[in-house]
């Protein structure tokens, strides 16, 4: 019965929907957000729901289907029983596997490559692994992470459906990333086009909380020779944040591993992230366009460029420090000034007792100054469990010192 009047909601929403232009991106968010979809967690009947919305939308949009099964890729997989463990696809369904579906669109310009844009839509249901929320079992809609990321891909495609012809366009939205970028790593091995013609992909995972000062993440500009340059000449609306390396924990990493240039665009982690309360009353809908816009531009741009060569980059991750205790904060990824900004505080850990708060700057650790997040980082990871030390904050322009134990 559940699944029953998940299906109705769906046709009732379309049914309203006299034309597709109507449909704006609020529209689609609060949809993909809506607690009848129960999170949206991969494999359950709140994520098919989603993906049949998504699969109706972009036939409404004309544009046309690209899975295996129309619009949808499905995958089956047994779940990771470790974190070193490889994901087997392909098994038998039956006990402890899950299926998966990507819903896959296109617009042939009957050209020689493609632009893949991507964003998942899967999320962590009722609170799976990876959720921050510590209380009684949730709906975790995901209103942020990533209703954002599909609203903006969806019209993107209604832009792109007149326009910039001298590509082709596949839309993919991943399910499963938030088990491991599933979605993404199964289609780039079992593709419904061809990934040699892959021209660049464009991936946006949480881009729904614009901030006041217009900040922006934009990752892999470094995977081809001429992605910084346009991404900086196009910008007139934002403060930008620009990394080179093509990995990271989305959806473009898969991509970049097939040697395809890929850009990541974030808007930044916040309180809410993995969370119930990421709902969609909290985003940026007119950052969202401002966004959507500049990504059209971005591809306007590059329409004349042909193919765009690949270059390696450097894997950031590489150098970053193991922990073996968290401070229990949320780092503000989006703030270039001295120090390590908190964006939020998780419950019942060393930084809510020792009373920091959001907005603090951590300046200092222990006795190692705190300059960047990778600053931060080295710091943190001298510490083992149940150590203590004295974190110094900025706090509105007071240093604050607080004692903390890990």
């Amino acid at each position: 019965m559940k699944y029953c009047s998940l299906l109705i909601f769906l046709v009732v929403l379309i049914a309203c929907k006299s034309k597709p232009a109507d449909v704006s991106i609020k529209d689609d968010v609060v949809f993909l957000s809506d607690d009848k979809l129960e999170g949206r967690q991969t494999g359950t009947n709140g994520e098919k729901a989603a993906a049949n919305y998504i699969a109706q939308r972009f036939e409404d949009l004309g544009v046309e289907a690209k899975g295996t099964e129309n619009y949808l890729q499905p995958f089956t997989f047994k779940p990771k029983t470790n974190p070193h463990q490889k994901v087997s696809y392909n098994v038998k369904a039956g006990d402890s596997t899950i299926t998966g579906l990507n819903v896959i669109g296109f617009i042939d310009n009957q050209v020689e490559n493609t632009i893949v844009i991507g964003a998942h839509y899967d999320h962590l249901g009722y609170g799976a692994e990876g959720s921050l929320h510590r209380g009684a079992r949730a709906i975790h809609n995901g209103a942020d992470d990533n209703a954002s990321g599909v609203a903006v891909l969806l019209d993107l495609a209604k832009k792109l459906k007149e326009s910039n012809q001298n590509n082709n366009y596949l839309f993919i939205t991943f399910s499963g990333e938030e088990m491991g970028l599933l979605g993404s790593n199964y289609f780039v091995k079992n593709p419904t086009i061809d990934t040699k013609k892959v021209n660049y992909m464009i991936n946006m995972d949480m881009v729904g909380r614009l901030k006041a000062d217009s900040t922006l993440a934009v990752y892999g500009v470094g995977t081809s020779p001429i992605l910084k340059q346009t991404v900086t000449s196009n910008n007139s609306k934002f403060k930008l944040i620009q990394k080179e390396s093509g990995i990271g924990p989305s959806d473009h990493t898969s991509f970049y591993n097939a040697d395809i240039p890929v850009l990541h665009f974030f808007t930044g982690q916040h309180e809410d992230y993995h969370k119930p309360t990421d709902d969609f009353e909290k985003l940026n809908y007119e950052g969202m366009q401002t966004i959507s816009n500049y990504i059209f531009e971005i591809i306007t741009d590059l329409d004349d460029n042909g193919k765009l060569p690949f270059r390696k980059t450097k894997n950031e991750s590489d150098d970053t420090p193991r922990f073996k205790v968290v401070l229990g904060v949320v780092p503000d990824y989006l703030y270039d000034g001295k120090g390590m900004r908190i964006d939020g505080i998780s419950e019942g850990k060393p930084a809510q007792k020792a009373g920091l708060q959001k907005g603090d700057i951590v300046i200092k650790l222990g006795d190692k100054d705190v300059i960047d997040m990778m600053s931060y980082m080295i710091a943190l990871s001298a510490y083992e469990k149940g150590n203590k030390t004295k974190v110094v904050v900025d706090r509105n322009g007071t240093e604050i010192e607080a004692d903390i134990e890990f």
